[in-house]
């Protein structure tokens, strides 16, 4: 049996590189931000519509794709690497074809914008954004593909240090693309969009050659060759990347109407929403890289059939999620008047935000949970009652009670926020306690 010290080490190696992953990616949508916003108001606006209406889309193939990390790690435990391959290869037929779907959806989504009340200058920018966002999935699918696949044998630097690379690719992309440098033609935002695009094709070619040409994965057989295509790993890879695809949607769906219910109540409690949020967003993103280390190993001891393993696995990626929340909580509860004014000078805006991280405070022990539950519930490929979970949570609790305090009681923004901060707790209770029942006795998967 592992020590708990070695479990916290070993959670904590395949962490960090995720961490560092993700942060990277948000990075990615901090300098497009920045650079676009030097086009002017229009432009952003037109990204900021573009994005929030690509993000909802893309977020689907993310969630499928996560379902190779589990059924992988599950392999590996089990000493079966012949079915590694099989699955990688099950894997990138179903990305490839979610890519194709979410490129169409993208495409003609794109001309839905026009119908959301937006200025007509926006609405010709973002649409046309929009559709150069559609086409950077595919890349971004072959990434994710590689990426999952790596984090289910263990291995997650690379994808790390891919992601770094690509951030400074598409900083230097879109200097040379929206303001026209080195002879090419200033293209404004639709250069942003091909940089993005870019960079993630280097993203998935790098990840590609990387796989392919190494030795040390000849043992799993990645090559592609039709016999492997199974029906029953299509059904199971679907089993549990489409369920794991809407806890996302319903979670990024429910924050983003948040965010509409918020703007009802004027101009300064939305920019206060908006800097608590993005502050807590930032936590929530290293939160993500324990969730993922805790679906690895519970995945590994569910592939040895070890049942106390499993649940050991499971319960210290809660308590490092936990822990790491409560620390970055006691933060925002020291510095709950300085971190706003990084973001703003109005004192009416400042004090808000304030107020706001008082509750992000308490809420960031709930939301580390709820994220690692989800993680390692997936480590157990337990995604239905989960996303049923996440539904209630959000849309049947959060939601209604933030309302209900927000407007009804006069509460306002504070009001939305303790509705938020129910719903993430009551998410963060379920998901533990059906961990706990589902780890007492191993599913054979």
């Amino acid at each position: 049996m592992v020590s708990w010290k070695l479990h916290i080490k070993e959670t904590l190696n395949l962490a960090y590189p995720v961490i560092i992953g993700q942060l990277g990616f948000i990075m990615m949508g901090v300098v497009d931000t920045i650079m676009v916003g030097g086009l002017g108001a229009v432009s952003l606006a037109a990204a900021s519509v573009a994005n929030s209406l690509f993000i909802l889309i893309l977020i689907i193939g993310i969630g499928i794709s996560y379902a190779v990390t589990p059924l992988v790690s599950i392999a590996v435990g089990a000493n079966k690497l012949d079915d590694c391959g099989i699955i990688f290869r099950n894997s990138y037929l179903v990305n490839f074809i979610t890519a194709i779907i979410l490129l169409i959806f993208t495409f003609f989504g794109s001309f839905l914008i026009q119908f959301l009340n937006q200025p007509l200058l926006v609405v010709g920018k973002a649409s046309s954004y929009t559709k150069i966002l559609g086409v950077s999935i595919l890349p971004a699918m072959l990434f994710q593909t590689y990426k999952q696949f790596l984090e289910g044998l263990s291995i997650v630097k690379p994808a790390m240090i891919v992601t770094i690379a690509a951030n400074l690719i598409n900083g230097f992309g879109n200097w040379i693309l929206i303001y026209g440098k080195l002879g090419m033609p200033a293209m404004g935002l639709d250069g942003a969009g091909w940089a993005t695009f870019l960079s993630r094709l280097f993203m998935g070619i790098i990840l590609l050659y990387y796989v392919s040409g190494n030795k040390r994965f000849l043992k799993y057989d990645i090559s592609f060759h039709f016999q492997d295509i199974k029906k029953s790993i299509i059904k199971k890879i679907l089993n549990i990347g489409i369920p794991s695809a809407f806890q996302y949607v319903f979670e990024v769906g429910a924050f983003s109407f948040a965010v509409i219910m918020v703007g009802w109540l004027g101009t300064k409690q939305l920019a206060a929403h908006q800097i608590a949020i993005n502050l807590a967003s930032i936590s929530f993103m290293a939160t993500l890289g324990i969730s993922s280390a805790g679906s690895i190993r519970v995945g590994n001891a569910v592939g040895r059939q070890d049942v106390n393993e499993v649940r050991r696995s499971g319960f210290i990626a809660v308590f490092l999620g936990a822990s790491f929340m409560a620390s970055c909580g006691v933060i925002f509860i020291l510095f709950r008047h300085f971190l706003p004014s990084l973001y703003i000078n109005d004192p009416v805006v400042i004090s808000i935000a304030a107020n706001l991280l008082l509750i992000a405070a308490v809420f960031q022990i709930s939301d580390g949970i709820q994220a690692v539950g989800i993680g390692i519930l997936r480590g157990l490929t337990d995604v239905k009652a989960p996303t049923i979970i996440t539904f209630i949570a959000y849309w049947v609790l959060a939601l209604p009670i933030g309302y209900f305090l927000g407007f009804e009681l006069n509460m306002q923004v504070i009001g939305v926020w303790i509705g938020l901060l129910i719903g993430l707790s009551a998410s963060a209770t379920m998901l533990t306690l059906r961990f706990n029942r589902k780890s007492k006795s191993l599913i054979k998967v």
